[in-house]
């Protein structure tokens, strides 16, 4: 319990400085990485975790601190594909689909972030989750050479997903063995979507 407590105290500590909760604060950059998570709960009711992000997402988009859009989510069956809701909840708040670049194989946040460099060739991004997700988020990017910061999307009400929270505690460790022993191998190409750069079109 020591060791989770210790764990969770660096992550938190030595990345606070690189997440935003003001928006007129964030620094502009040129692509967002948005961390994916169900649309649902388990009672089929609306995931605020997922609704607030998008929120956050559409409003980055729109005040010009992103130009292009990564959502980088689990995909394990044809019933179950985080990226392509993300797509579909941010093409109804506004934001055009030729900026939203799918990363179907993002199954962890360690997959998420690497892939931004080893796949996408991106290693200077805006993540955007909750505050506590992006702490480790962060700390993964900080140990494998992707210069990030992060923007704090709206929070859920207390109580609202306890287990999410201790899920979280238990992450942090793991994520520092991810980067400093284990090196696990995420997956090497994006089949699914060949990414194409061009300059944002004027907003």
């Amino acid at each position: 319990m020591l060791i989770v407590l210790l764990c969770n105290w660096w992550v938190v500590n030595s990345t606070e400085g690189q997440i935003y909760f003001n928006l007129q604060r964030l620094p502009a950059n040129d692509v967002g990485l948005v961390l994916g998570t169900s649309k649902f709960v388990r009672s089929g009711k609306e995931n605020l975790f997922f609704r607030y992000r998008m929120e956050a997402t559409a409003l980055l988009w729109k005040e010009g601190k992103i130009k292009y859009i990564i959502l980088s989510g689990n995909n394990d069956s044809e019933y179950y594909n985080e990226p392509a809701d993300m797509m579909r909840a941010l093409r109804r708040l506004g934001i055009p689909e030729d900026v939203l670049i799918l990363d179907y194989a993002g199954y962890r946040t360690f997959d998420s972030v690497v892939r931004c460099k080893e796949v996408f060739h991106k290693d200077k991004i805006t993540v955007i989750s909750q505050n506590f997700h992006n702490a480790r988020a962060l700390y993964i990017g900080n140990h494998e050479g992707v210069e990030a910061i992060a923007f704090a999307a709206q929070d859920v009400p207390d109580g609202y997903s306890l287990r999410t929270l201790i899920r979280e505690y238990l992450a942090r460790p793991l994520a520092m063995l991810d980067v400093h022993l284990l090196r696990p191998q995420t997956k090497a190409g994006n089949e699914a979507f060949k990414m194409k750069w061009k300059p944002a079109e004027p907003q």
